[in-house]
Order: structure tokens, then C-alpha cells, then sequence
């Protein structure tokens, strides 16, 4: 389905009801907003998928923390301000 819907000033899109009872999309609804070319794709989130993102993310860090040698906060607290010349 194709719906025709404008940009407001504040940068908003009004998605048409009749695609937001389609996808049951109320209001709080979490999406996810990206480009593919020139074309904006939104797509509904939820939680189990937010999750998986977040310990996807978090896994990446724990990681990344081993190979730079960060074994706890306050690792992280000394390379910041080693950082900022602190």
C-alpha cells in the first residue's frame, strides 16, 4: 500500500491511519528509522528485537574493552582522562 503524506515544519510525517491499523502501530510504538538510497524505511520495532540489539551492542563492547585491556569502570575512568589530558 502507498500513502501520500508530507514533511511538517518540526520535520514530522503523519503515517496514514489506515497503514498504522495495518501494522498496529500506536502511539509509544518504538521504529526503527534508516535509508536504502534515496528511499526512508521505517520499521515497527519491539521489544524482543530492542533486546537483541542491546546484548548484541553490549557484546560488541565487552569485546572491544578485552582488546584494549578495560577490565572495569575504573579502567574506563582513567583512559577518559588520560583522554582529556586530565
Amino acid at each position: 500500500m502507498t500513502e501520500i503524506s508530507k514533511i511538517s515544519t518540526k520535520g514530522q510525517v503523519v503515517i496514514p491511519l489506515e497503514i498504522r491499523n495495518e501494522l498496529d502501530l500506536m502511539p509509544g510504538t518504538a521504529v526503527a528509522i534508516s535509508t536504502i538510497r534515496d528511499a526512508v524505511v521505517i520499521k515497527k520495532m519491539n521489544m524482543t528485537e530492542l533486546e537483541k540489539e542491546f546484548q548484541e551492542l553490549t557484546r560488541w563492547g565487552q569485546k572491544f574493552a578485552q582488546q584494549k585491556g578495560i577490565k572495569d569502570e575504573e579502567a574506563v575512568v582513567k583512559k577518559i582522562h588520560r583522554g582529556r589530558g586530565a
